[in-house]
Protein backbone atom coordinates (compact mmCIF):
# COMPACT_ATOMS: atom_id res chain seq x y z
CA UNK A 1 0.00 0.00 0.00
CA UNK A 2 1.76 3.47 -0.94
CA UNK A 3 1.56 5.93 2.12
CA UNK A 4 0.18 9.14 1.77
CA UNK A 5 3.43 10.93 3.03
CA UNK A 6 5.44 9.55 -0.03
CA UNK A 7 3.15 11.23 -2.59
CA UNK A 8 4.14 14.79 -0.45
CA UNK A 9 7.32 13.92 -0.81
CA UNK A 10 6.87 12.92 -4.34
CA UNK A 11 4.83 16.14 -5.50
CA UNK A 12 7.87 18.20 -3.10
CA UNK A 13 10.61 16.17 -5.80
CA UNK A 14 8.41 17.07 -8.71
CA UNK A 15 7.95 20.80 -7.70
CA UNK A 16 11.76 21.80 -6.30
CA UNK A 17 13.83 19.86 -8.74
CA UNK A 18 16.29 18.62 -6.35
CA UNK A 19 16.20 16.33 -3.74
CA UNK A 20 17.87 18.98 -1.13
CA UNK A 21 15.25 21.36 -1.94
CA UNK A 22 12.65 19.20 -1.49
CA UNK A 23 14.23 18.60 1.94
CA UNK A 24 14.51 21.81 2.66
CA UNK A 25 10.85 22.52 2.13
CA UNK A 26 9.80 19.42 4.01
CA UNK A 27 12.07 20.27 7.01
CA UNK A 28 13.88 16.59 6.24
CA UNK A 29 16.88 15.52 5.54
CA UNK A 30 17.85 14.91 1.51
CA UNK A 31 19.26 11.08 2.82
CA UNK A 32 15.54 10.62 4.38
CA UNK A 33 13.90 12.08 1.49
CA UNK A 34 16.26 9.80 -1.11
CA UNK A 35 15.11 6.52 1.67
CA UNK A 36 10.72 7.53 1.22
CA UNK A 37 11.25 7.96 -2.66
CA UNK A 38 13.28 4.46 -2.57
CA UNK A 39 10.42 3.05 -0.43
CA UNK A 40 7.56 4.45 -3.14
CA UNK A 41 9.12 2.86 -5.59
CA UNK A 42 9.01 -0.53 -3.88
CA UNK A 43 6.02 -0.38 -2.76
CA UNK A 44 4.98 0.61 -6.57
CA UNK A 45 7.40 -1.64 -8.13
CA UNK A 46 7.85 1.30 -11.21
CA UNK A 47 11.64 4.09 -10.86
CA UNK A 48 9.48 7.25 -10.51
CA UNK A 49 12.74 9.93 -10.13
CA UNK A 50 15.88 10.26 -12.31
CA UNK A 51 18.67 11.73 -11.28
CA UNK A 52 21.26 13.95 -13.53
CA UNK A 53 23.69 16.83 -13.81
CA UNK A 54 20.55 19.44 -13.61
CA UNK A 55 18.46 17.68 -10.77
CA UNK A 56 15.84 15.50 -10.34
CA UNK A 57 13.13 14.72 -13.18
CA UNK A 58 10.17 12.29 -12.88
CA UNK A 59 9.92 8.98 -15.31
CA UNK A 60 6.83 8.76 -16.84
CA UNK A 61 5.87 5.90 -14.08
CA UNK A 62 6.69 9.36 -11.85
CA UNK A 63 4.34 11.30 -13.82
CA UNK A 64 1.13 9.10 -13.70
CA UNK A 65 1.71 8.75 -9.97
CA UNK A 66 2.13 12.39 -9.52
CA UNK A 67 -1.00 12.71 -11.24
CA UNK A 68 -2.84 10.91 -8.69
CA UNK A 69 -0.71 12.40 -6.29
CA UNK A 70 -2.30 15.88 -6.65
CA UNK A 71 -5.63 14.17 -6.62
CA UNK A 72 -5.33 11.95 -3.00
CA UNK A 73 -3.90 14.91 -1.57
CA UNK A 74 -6.77 17.20 -2.20
CA UNK A 75 -9.18 14.53 -1.20
CA UNK A 76 -7.02 14.47 1.94
CA UNK A 77 -7.65 17.88 2.43
CA UNK A 78 -11.13 17.85 1.92
CA UNK A 79 -11.17 14.51 4.68
CA UNK A 80 -9.51 16.95 6.98
CA UNK A 81 -11.98 20.03 6.47
CA UNK A 82 -15.14 17.71 6.95
CA UNK A 83 -13.47 16.33 10.19
CA UNK A 84 -12.49 19.97 11.29
CA UNK A 85 -16.14 21.12 10.65
CA UNK A 86 -17.67 17.49 12.53
CA UNK A 87 -15.50 19.26 15.59
CA UNK A 88 -16.98 22.32 15.12
CA UNK A 89 -13.47 24.15 13.90
CA UNK A 90 -14.81 27.41 15.42
CA UNK A 91 -11.19 27.81 16.81
CA UNK A 92 -7.54 27.81 15.28
CA UNK A 93 -4.86 29.57 13.82
CA UNK A 94 -4.58 30.40 9.98
CA UNK A 95 -1.25 31.50 8.46
CA UNK A 96 -1.30 33.91 5.55
CA UNK A 97 1.42 34.62 3.30
CA UNK A 98 1.02 37.71 1.45
CA UNK A 99 3.56 40.70 -0.01
CA UNK A 100 3.25 43.92 1.82
CA UNK A 101 0.69 46.19 -0.71
CA UNK A 102 -1.54 42.79 -0.90
CA UNK A 103 -1.25 42.93 3.73
CA UNK A 104 -2.54 46.42 3.47
CA UNK A 105 -5.35 46.41 0.87
CA UNK A 106 -7.01 42.47 2.21
CA UNK A 107 -5.27 40.86 4.99
CA UNK A 108 -5.32 43.54 7.49
CA UNK A 109 -9.13 44.57 6.88
CA UNK A 110 -9.45 40.94 6.38
CA UNK A 111 -8.37 40.15 9.65
CA UNK A 112 -9.82 43.15 11.52
CA UNK A 113 -13.57 42.05 10.33
CA UNK A 114 -12.69 38.10 11.44
CA UNK A 115 -11.93 39.48 14.99
CA UNK A 116 -15.72 40.73 15.06
CA UNK A 117 -17.28 38.18 13.44
CA UNK A 118 -14.54 34.76 13.82
CA UNK A 119 -12.87 35.45 17.25
CA UNK A 120 -12.10 32.16 17.47
CA UNK A 121 -9.42 32.44 14.41
CA UNK A 122 -6.33 33.69 15.06
CA UNK A 123 -4.61 34.97 11.91
CA UNK A 124 -0.59 34.91 11.31
CA UNK A 125 0.79 36.90 8.78
CA UNK A 126 3.61 36.56 6.94
CA UNK A 127 5.17 39.12 4.78
CA UNK A 128 6.19 37.01 1.37
CA UNK A 129 6.47 38.57 -2.08
CA UNK A 130 4.29 36.91 -5.06
CA UNK A 131 6.19 34.68 -6.03
CA UNK A 132 7.38 32.90 -3.01
CA UNK A 133 3.79 32.32 -0.81
CA UNK A 134 2.79 29.89 -3.36
CA UNK A 135 5.22 27.58 -2.79
CA UNK A 136 4.77 27.78 0.97
CA UNK A 137 1.02 26.87 0.89
CA UNK A 138 2.24 23.66 -1.22
CA UNK A 139 5.56 23.09 1.01
CA UNK A 140 1.95 23.09 3.94
CA UNK A 141 4.29 25.90 5.23
CA UNK A 142 1.12 28.24 5.43
CA UNK A 143 -2.28 27.93 4.78
CA UNK A 144 -3.16 30.67 2.61
CA UNK A 145 -1.14 32.81 -0.66
CA UNK A 146 -2.31 36.05 -1.52
CA UNK A 147 -0.24 35.91 -4.49
CA UNK A 148 -0.16 37.72 -8.02
CA UNK A 149 -0.11 36.19 -11.68
CA UNK A 150 3.05 36.06 -12.92
CA UNK A 151 5.18 34.05 -15.74
CA UNK A 152 5.98 30.78 -14.83
CA UNK A 153 2.86 30.62 -11.40
CA UNK A 154 0.89 28.20 -11.52
CA UNK A 155 -2.21 28.47 -13.48
CA UNK A 156 -5.84 29.17 -11.96
CA UNK A 157 -6.42 25.20 -12.99
CA UNK A 158 -3.64 23.66 -11.28
CA UNK A 159 -4.60 20.64 -9.46
CA UNK A 160 -2.30 21.50 -6.32
CA UNK A 161 -4.33 24.85 -5.82
CA UNK A 162 -7.61 26.29 -5.38
CA UNK A 163 -7.49 30.01 -6.92
CA UNK A 164 -9.94 32.95 -5.00
CA UNK A 165 -9.71 36.02 -7.57
CA UNK A 166 -9.31 39.04 -5.46
CA UNK A 167 -8.99 42.45 -7.39
CA UNK A 168 -6.85 43.42 -10.19
CA UNK A 169 -5.22 47.04 -10.35
CA UNK A 170 -3.63 48.82 -12.90
CA UNK A 171 0.28 50.34 -12.63
CA UNK A 172 0.64 54.39 -13.33
CA UNK A 173 3.88 56.00 -14.32
CA UNK A 174 5.92 57.47 -11.88
CA UNK A 175 8.22 60.62 -13.38
CA UNK A 176 9.80 63.36 -12.07
CA UNK A 177 8.47 66.97 -11.87
CA UNK A 178 10.69 68.19 -14.11
CA UNK A 179 10.04 65.38 -16.61
CA UNK A 180 9.35 66.51 -20.19
CA UNK A 181 6.01 64.37 -19.80
CA UNK A 182 5.09 66.12 -16.48
CA UNK A 183 2.21 67.89 -17.62
CA UNK A 184 0.97 65.08 -19.89
CA UNK A 185 -2.43 63.91 -19.14
CA UNK A 186 -1.84 60.11 -20.00
CA UNK A 187 1.89 58.68 -20.11
CA UNK A 188 2.68 56.92 -23.15
CA UNK A 189 5.46 54.34 -22.71
CA UNK A 190 6.83 54.51 -25.79
CA UNK A 191 7.93 58.04 -25.02
CA UNK A 192 10.02 56.94 -22.09
CA UNK A 193 12.14 54.24 -24.24
CA UNK A 194 15.36 56.10 -24.17
CA UNK A 195 14.89 57.01 -19.49
CA UNK A 196 16.17 54.98 -17.29
CA UNK A 197 13.94 52.91 -15.28
CA UNK A 198 13.94 52.28 -11.79
CA UNK A 199 12.20 48.80 -11.17
CA UNK A 200 11.94 45.65 -8.55
CA UNK A 201 14.44 43.08 -9.35
CA UNK A 202 14.06 39.83 -11.75
CA UNK A 203 11.99 37.19 -9.62
CA UNK A 204 9.46 39.31 -8.74
CA UNK A 205 6.00 39.45 -9.67
CA UNK A 206 6.00 43.15 -10.84
CA UNK A 207 9.06 43.15 -12.60
CA UNK A 208 7.87 40.95 -15.31
CA UNK A 209 4.26 43.10 -15.58
CA UNK A 210 7.11 46.12 -16.46
CA UNK A 211 9.22 44.25 -18.86
CA UNK A 212 6.20 43.16 -20.33
CA UNK A 213 4.46 46.43 -20.67
CA UNK A 214 7.64 48.13 -22.06
CA UNK A 215 8.08 45.17 -24.59
CA UNK A 216 4.52 46.04 -25.67
CA UNK A 217 5.27 49.44 -26.05
CA UNK A 218 8.48 48.08 -28.65
CA UNK A 219 11.08 48.84 -26.17
CA UNK A 220 13.55 47.02 -23.48
CA UNK A 221 13.83 49.70 -20.03
CA UNK A 222 16.83 50.44 -19.06
CA UNK A 223 16.95 49.21 -15.30
CA UNK A 224 19.48 51.36 -13.42
CA UNK A 225 18.25 51.36 -10.03
CA UNK A 226 16.55 47.95 -8.51
CA UNK A 227 14.26 47.66 -5.26
CA UNK A 228 11.48 45.91 -4.16
CA UNK A 229 10.41 48.47 -2.09
CA UNK A 230 7.97 51.05 -3.86
CA UNK A 231 9.04 53.85 -1.53
CA UNK A 232 12.04 53.28 -2.73
CA UNK A 233 11.43 53.47 -5.80
CA UNK A 234 9.58 56.42 -6.01
CA UNK A 235 12.09 58.70 -3.75
CA UNK A 236 14.57 57.07 -6.70
CA UNK A 237 12.42 59.08 -8.99
CA UNK A 238 11.83 61.89 -6.88
CA UNK A 239 15.70 62.61 -6.89
CA UNK A 240 15.40 62.75 -10.70
CA UNK A 241 17.45 59.10 -10.97
CA UNK A 242 15.11 57.55 -13.35
CA UNK A 243 11.16 56.84 -14.57
CA UNK A 244 8.79 54.19 -12.84
CA UNK A 245 5.78 51.64 -13.42
CA UNK A 246 4.25 51.69 -9.86
CA UNK A 247 1.08 49.70 -8.57
CA UNK A 248 -1.65 52.40 -7.33
CA UNK A 249 -2.10 50.84 -4.27
CA UNK A 250 1.65 50.89 -3.24
CA UNK A 251 1.28 54.93 -3.73
CA UNK A 252 -1.26 55.36 -1.56
CA UNK A 253 0.11 57.10 1.91
CA UNK A 254 3.24 58.40 -0.29
CA UNK A 255 5.46 61.15 -0.40
CA UNK A 256 4.44 62.44 -4.01
CA UNK A 257 5.82 66.17 -3.96
CA UNK A 258 9.30 65.71 -6.32
CA UNK A 259 7.03 63.24 -8.47
CA UNK A 260 4.26 63.38 -11.10
CA UNK A 261 1.92 60.37 -11.23
CA UNK A 262 -0.20 59.32 -14.43
CA UNK A 263 -2.41 57.23 -15.98
CA UNK A 264 -0.43 55.10 -19.02
CA UNK A 265 -1.74 55.62 -21.82
CA UNK A 266 -3.91 53.15 -23.65
CA UNK A 267 -4.16 49.64 -21.98
CA UNK A 268 -2.68 50.35 -19.01
CA UNK A 269 -0.24 47.29 -17.13
CA UNK A 270 -2.43 45.64 -14.44
CA UNK A 271 -1.54 43.15 -11.21
CA UNK A 272 -3.96 40.35 -10.93
CA UNK A 273 -3.99 39.26 -7.20
CA UNK A 274 -5.51 36.06 -5.84
CA UNK A 275 -5.78 34.19 -2.80
CA UNK A 276 -4.48 30.32 -3.02
CA UNK A 277 -5.26 27.30 -0.98
CA UNK A 278 -4.73 23.67 -1.19
CA UNK A 279 -7.21 22.16 -3.16
CA UNK A 280 -9.31 20.70 -1.19
CA UNK A 281 -8.45 22.56 1.87
CA UNK A 282 -11.04 25.88 0.56
CA UNK A 283 -14.03 23.71 2.54
CA UNK A 284 -12.05 23.88 5.93
CA UNK A 285 -14.35 25.55 8.74
CA UNK A 286 -11.19 27.78 9.71
CA UNK A 287 -9.99 28.66 5.67
CA UNK A 288 -13.50 29.57 4.41
CA UNK A 289 -13.90 32.32 6.56
CA UNK A 290 -10.75 33.45 5.62
CA UNK A 291 -11.18 33.31 2.00
CA UNK A 292 -14.86 35.05 2.34
CA UNK A 293 -12.94 37.84 4.61
CA UNK A 294 -10.12 38.36 1.99
CA UNK A 295 -12.61 38.42 -0.81
CA UNK A 296 -15.15 41.31 0.94
CA UNK A 297 -11.63 43.39 1.41
CA UNK A 298 -11.13 43.46 -1.92
CA UNK A 299 -15.02 44.13 -2.73
CA UNK A 300 -14.60 46.73 -0.74
CA UNK A 301 -17.86 45.64 1.62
Amino acid sequence: MIEARRLHILRAVADHRTVTAAAAALYLTPSAVSQQLTALEQETGHRLVERGAKGVRLTPAGEILLSHTNAVLAQLERAEAELAAYGSGEAGTVTVAAFATGIAQVVAPAVARLARTAPGIRIRVQDAEGDASLPMVLDRQVDVAVAVEYRGAPPADDPRLTHVPLYAEPFDAVVPVGHRLADAAEVPLAELAKDPWIGPYPGNPCHDVVVLACESAGFQPRLEHSSDDFRAVVALASADAGVALVPRSALRGMDLTDVIVRPVDGVAPTRRVFAAVRRGAEGHPLIRPVLEALGRAADGS
